[in-house]
Formats: structure tokens, C-alpha cells, sequence
């Protein structure tokens, strides 16, 4: 059972009072939710496939080859069409499909159709298309998942070392103190976005998709984690020079025990204020890499690259447009908890020392 101070309950308390950023927090939580189930809602694969009194599950299974269900092809199933053949054929066979059809990487190809395509609930296409066919509305719903799993992962690695190197820092003080103080000074001034480009260039096309997405992640937390590192150096040196610490010293406590039983859980409305606001930080980054052709490696779902294929494609008014409100409201929603829990955590309201 995880117990919470009485201090700690207060600021849940406030924190749930202010609705627009408790209401936007569980809005925030339950699309990252879906999100992370996406293939039930969006996806060219079939949810359930009933023939000849088999029951099949493709969504998260194999590739079920078409010679399966008694197509003449073996690559993957087209379940939208072998849906419309068992209506037709209305022997009991069934295809129970998600309540969007397509997926993020899909190119629909069918005759008739002219890409990019018109929002259009007769085709299927919710929200339209993109010039290569690409549905509009999949690759917002994956790409959201995307980039707030990477904001998220990114939020804790910069958090992470911002506290190790800042709480040291400020502990330890001294030539330690000094000489990180330096060193942060000089790693500040690498311009960013120099380092995103050749690192970017040097890796070879042929690089799993795993490591690409790991080196952008390494970048982007490699530049983040100084300013926040500020932060927690202040808080730990004001904290350092109280007494409960001086006590805690005295009564053989040692460096470690100190700096995370003591001096850390003092300076979390620190680190929990910033928190919303990285990761808002970390939205931005990737999505105006993406549009820059430096970030997360296509043809995986990404914002920036639709905000870029948008602004190519001047008459799909379509694609600009849901993109940049998908992106509005994601950082309005970030936002508005940023504000909630630094109102929730004002030490004017609330304070540890009376």
C-alpha cells in the first residue's frame, strides 16, 4: 500500500477541485488509453473471422494467408473484401471488422477512388486521405500514440538524470558542484539541432526502425536534462542547509539515504510542476522534427510528417487542418494539468514548514 502524507493529500485534493485540468487529465489518460488498443478501433485487420465454424483472431495474431478463407491468393488476407463475399454468399460465414477499416500504413488502391481524398463516410475515410492513399484518421489515432509514448519515455529519462546529476550536485557542492556547473555550461552551448542532423545522416538506411527511434530519443534527452538538472540543484541546496537534514546527518545517515529518504520527497513540487510542461516540450520537438524530415523514421505515423504532406498538398485542405487541431488540442489538454498541478502545488497554499 503506497501511503500518502497529509500534505501530499491536499494537493490531490486541490488538484482534483480545479475541473478544467482534472477533467482534461482523465480526458488525456483515457485517449492514450485507447490509443495503446488502437488496433481494436482502427485497423485493416479483422477483429473476429468466422468460417466454416472457425473462429479466428487476426487483429494481434499472424498473417492469415487468403488461401485460408478460400482465396486464390496466400499473402495477407484483404478482410474487407472477404467480408463483402461472405454477405453475399450468406452462408453463416462472418467478418466482424473495426468501426474504421483501414491502417495507418495502408495504401487504399481501389478503382474509382482519387487520392488525396475528401472526408467521406461512404468510403470509410472519416477524416479523408493523403496523396498515397493513406487514411487520415489512422495515422492521427497512431501517431497520437506515438508521440505521447515517446514524450512520456522521454519526460522519464530527462527527469531521471536531471535529478541524479542536480541532487548531487547540489549535495555534494564544492569542486563536484563547480566543476558540473562547467561542464553544463559547455554541453548548452552544442547546438541542438547540428547534432539531430548528422546524427540523423550518419545512420544507415537499413537500421532497424527500433534503433532510429532510440538514437532520436538519446539526442533529445542528451540536450534536455540540464535546465531541469538548475532546478533541482537550487531546491537541494535550499534543502541541504535545513535542519531536519543536519539531523538526519548526525544520526549516521548517509549520503544516499539522505538524498532520497529526505532532501528528494522535499523537492517533488519541483519536478511535478515541470512535468506537464516537458512533456508538452517533448510534443513539439518531435513533431517539428518530423516536419523537418530529422525525426522519427516514415513511414511510421507521424504528425509532422502529415503537417508536411499537408502543406504539399494545398488543395487537401483536410490534412493540415485535422492535423494541426489533433496537435491544438493534445497541448491545450498537457496545458491545462500543467496549470492545475502548479496550482495544486503553490507553496503559498501549502507549505511543509510551519
Amino acid at each position: 500500500m503506497i501511503r500518502l502524507s497529509p500534505l501530499t493529500q491536499k494537493r490531490l485534493r486541490r488538484f482534483r477541485s480545479i475541473r478544467r485540468g482534472w477533467w482534461s487529465f482523465l480526458l488525456l489518460v483515457l485517449l492514450y488509453v485507447l490509443s495503446l488498443g488502437a488496433e481494436l478501433l482502427i485497423n485493416n485487420r479483422a477483429l473476429i473471422v468466422k468460417h466454416e465454424g472457425r473462429y479466428h483472431f487476426p487483429t494481434y495474431g499472424a498473417i492469415i494467408p487468403g488461401t485460408t478463407f478460400g482465396e486464390d491468393y496466400a499473402y495477407e488476407t484483404n478482410y474487407r473484401a472477404l467480408r463483402e463475399k461472405f454477405r453475399a454468399e450468406g452462408r453463416g460465414n462472418w467478418v466482424l471488422m473495426p468501426p474504421v477499416p483501414y491502417g495507418p500504413l495502408e495504401n487504399d488502391l481501389r478503382e474509382g477512388l482519387v487520392h488525396p481524398a475528401a472526408p467521406s463516410l461512404a468510403t470509410g475515410h472519416w477524416l479523408g486521405t493523403d496523396p498515397t492513399g493513406r487514411d487520415v484518421l489512422a495515422r492521427l489515432f497512431y501517431g497520437f500514440r506515438i508521440v505521447m509514448t515517446f514524450a512520456l519515455v522521454f519526460t522519464a529519462a530527462v527527469y531521471l538524470l536531471a535529478t541524479a546529476i542536480g541532487c548531487a550536485m547540489g549535495y555534494f557542492g564544492g569542486w563536484f558542484d563547480l566543476l558540473g556547473q562547467r561542464l553544463i555550461e559547455i554541453w548548452q552551448n552544442i547546438p541542438f539541432l547540428y547534432v539531430v542532423i548528422i546524427g540523423v545522416t550518419l545512420v544507415p538506411a537499413d537500421v532497424a526502425v527500433s534503433v532510429r527511434v532510440a538514437l532520436l530519443l538519446l539526442i533529445l534527452v542528451a540536450f534536455s536534462w540540464a535546465g531541469d538538472s538548475a532546478f533541482l540543484r537550487t531546491a537541494t541546496l535550499r534543502e541541504k542547509a535545513r535542519d531536519y537534514v543536519a539531523a538526519v546527518r548526525l544520526l549516521g545517515a548517509g549520503p544516499g539515504r539522505t538524498i532520497f529518504r529526505h532532501i528528494l520527497p522535499n523537492t517533488v513540487a519541483t519536478l511535478v510542476t515541470f512535468l506537464p510542461f516537458t512533456v508538452a516540450g517533448a510534443i513539439n520537438a518531435v513533431t517539428a522534427l518530423d516536419f523537418l524530415n530529422f525525426g522519427l523514421p516514415r513511414p511510421m505515423p507521424s504528425w509532422g510528417e502529415m503537417l508536411e504532406i499537408g502543406l504539399g498538398a494545398t488543395h487537401a485542405w483536410w490534412i493540415v487542418t485535422f492535423t494541426f487541431l489533433a496537435i491544438t488540442v493534445v497541448l491545450l489538454l498537457v496545458t491545462f494539468v500543467g496549470e492545475a498541478i502548479r496550482e495544486a502545488y503553490d507553496p503559498r497554499r501549502f507549505t511543509t514548514y510551519q
